[in-house]
Protein backbone atom coordinates (compact mmCIF):
# COMPACT_ATOMS: atom_id res chain seq x y z
CA UNK A 1 0.00 0.00 0.00
CA UNK A 2 1.27 3.43 -0.76
CA UNK A 3 0.86 6.51 1.77
CA UNK A 4 1.49 9.95 1.49
CA UNK A 5 3.48 11.62 4.21
CA UNK A 6 2.50 15.55 4.40
CA UNK A 7 4.35 17.75 5.50
CA UNK A 8 2.46 20.68 6.94
CA UNK A 9 3.83 23.62 9.29
CA UNK A 10 2.84 27.20 10.04
CA UNK A 11 4.54 30.72 8.43
CA UNK A 12 6.13 30.42 12.02
CA UNK A 13 7.51 27.33 12.17
CA UNK A 14 8.97 27.48 8.35
CA UNK A 15 10.81 30.80 9.98
CA UNK A 16 12.25 29.27 12.83
CA UNK A 17 13.78 26.78 10.01
CA UNK A 18 15.71 29.53 8.16
CA UNK A 19 17.79 29.86 11.54
CA UNK A 20 18.74 25.89 11.11
CA UNK A 21 22.15 25.62 9.47
CA UNK A 22 21.40 24.23 6.20
CA UNK A 23 24.47 21.52 5.68
CA UNK A 24 23.23 20.13 9.81
CA UNK A 25 19.51 19.94 8.31
CA UNK A 26 21.17 18.30 4.85
CA UNK A 27 22.53 15.71 7.09
CA UNK A 28 19.44 15.00 9.66
CA UNK A 29 17.19 14.49 6.36
CA UNK A 30 19.84 12.67 4.34
CA UNK A 31 20.02 10.21 7.16
CA UNK A 32 16.14 9.59 7.46
CA UNK A 33 16.12 9.33 3.62
CA UNK A 34 18.47 6.67 3.72
CA UNK A 35 16.69 4.88 6.18
CA UNK A 36 13.55 4.58 4.19
CA UNK A 37 15.60 3.75 0.76
CA UNK A 38 17.72 1.03 3.21
CA UNK A 39 14.35 -0.83 4.08
CA UNK A 40 12.98 -0.70 0.54
CA UNK A 41 10.24 1.67 0.97
CA UNK A 42 10.87 5.14 -0.38
CA UNK A 43 9.08 5.80 -3.86
CA UNK A 44 9.64 9.58 -3.58
CA UNK A 45 10.31 12.78 -1.75
CA UNK A 46 9.95 16.25 -2.80
CA UNK A 47 10.25 19.69 -1.03
CA UNK A 48 7.60 22.10 -2.11
CA UNK A 49 9.36 25.93 -2.69
CA UNK A 50 7.88 28.54 -0.97
CA UNK A 51 4.40 29.73 -1.36
CA UNK A 52 5.48 33.44 -2.36
CA UNK A 53 6.62 31.84 -5.45
CA UNK A 54 3.54 29.62 -6.30
CA UNK A 55 -0.54 30.74 -7.04
CA UNK A 56 -3.74 29.81 -6.28
CA UNK A 57 -6.62 29.00 -8.43
CA UNK A 58 -9.75 29.39 -7.02
CA UNK A 59 -12.73 28.07 -8.53
CA UNK A 60 -15.55 29.59 -6.72
CA UNK A 61 -16.55 31.89 -9.44
CA UNK A 62 -17.59 30.65 -13.30
CA UNK A 63 -14.26 31.91 -14.18
CA UNK A 64 -11.26 30.24 -12.21
CA UNK A 65 -9.20 33.17 -10.49
CA UNK A 66 -5.96 32.99 -10.29
CA UNK A 67 -4.38 34.62 -7.49
CA UNK A 68 -0.33 35.33 -6.60
CA UNK A 69 0.85 33.67 -3.60
CA UNK A 70 2.11 33.74 -0.85
CA UNK A 71 -1.39 32.49 0.80
CA UNK A 72 -3.29 34.37 2.74
CA UNK A 73 -5.14 33.45 6.00
CA UNK A 74 -3.64 30.09 6.20
CA UNK A 75 -2.62 28.27 9.37
CA UNK A 76 -0.76 25.73 8.01
CA UNK A 77 1.43 25.10 4.71
CA UNK A 78 2.09 22.00 2.53
CA UNK A 79 5.80 22.66 2.25
CA UNK A 80 6.59 18.32 0.82
CA UNK A 81 5.89 14.79 1.00
CA UNK A 82 6.81 11.48 0.91
CA UNK A 83 5.50 9.02 -0.48
CA UNK A 84 6.02 5.15 1.13
CA UNK A 85 5.13 1.71 0.14
CA UNK A 86 4.16 -0.25 3.08
CA UNK A 87 2.55 -2.67 4.40
CA UNK A 88 -0.16 -0.74 6.71
CA UNK A 89 -1.73 2.30 7.89
CA UNK A 90 0.70 1.68 11.05
CA UNK A 91 4.11 1.31 9.71
CA UNK A 92 3.31 4.31 7.63
CA UNK A 93 2.72 6.24 10.96
CA UNK A 94 5.57 4.83 12.52
CA UNK A 95 7.86 5.99 9.78
CA UNK A 96 6.28 9.73 10.26
CA UNK A 97 7.14 9.88 13.89
CA UNK A 98 10.50 9.22 12.79
CA UNK A 99 10.44 12.38 10.33
CA UNK A 100 13.27 14.32 11.08
CA UNK A 101 10.76 17.39 11.62
CA UNK A 102 9.26 18.73 14.98
CA UNK A 103 8.68 21.17 17.20
CA UNK A 104 5.98 23.56 17.79
CA UNK A 105 3.63 24.44 14.28
CA UNK A 106 5.26 20.92 12.55
CA UNK A 107 2.29 18.52 11.64
CA UNK A 108 2.86 15.03 9.05
CA UNK A 109 -0.44 13.75 7.69
CA UNK A 110 -0.58 10.54 6.83
CA UNK A 111 -2.92 9.79 4.04
CA UNK A 112 -3.71 6.46 1.96
CA UNK A 113 -2.84 6.89 -1.73
CA UNK A 114 -5.72 4.76 -3.69
CA UNK A 115 -4.93 2.44 -6.25
CA UNK A 116 -6.44 2.58 -10.24
CA UNK A 117 -8.02 -0.66 -9.12
CA UNK A 118 -10.08 1.22 -6.78
CA UNK A 119 -12.00 2.32 -9.77
CA UNK A 120 -14.93 0.89 -11.87
CA UNK A 121 -12.44 -0.89 -14.55
CA UNK A 122 -15.21 -1.02 -17.36
CA UNK A 123 -14.62 2.38 -17.57
CA UNK A 124 -13.22 4.38 -20.30
CA UNK A 125 -10.99 6.60 -18.66
CA UNK A 126 -9.53 4.15 -16.09
CA UNK A 127 -8.92 1.83 -18.99
CA UNK A 128 -7.49 4.35 -21.06
CA UNK A 129 -5.36 5.46 -17.73
CA UNK A 130 -4.28 1.79 -16.95
CA UNK A 131 -3.01 1.33 -20.41
CA UNK A 132 -0.82 4.53 -19.91
CA UNK A 133 0.48 3.13 -16.99
CA UNK A 134 1.53 -0.50 -18.26
CA UNK A 135 2.97 1.55 -20.88
CA UNK A 136 5.30 3.73 -18.94
CA UNK A 137 6.10 0.53 -15.99
CA UNK A 138 3.67 2.69 -13.71
CA UNK A 139 1.61 -0.90 -13.34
Amino acid sequence: MKYMLIMRATDEAYEKMGDVDFDTMLETVGRFNDELIRAGVLVAAEGLADSAEGVVVDYSAEAPVVTDGPYGETKELFGGFYLLNVASKEEAVEWAKRMPMGGPGFKTEVRRVSTIDEFPQDNEWIAKERAWREATGQL
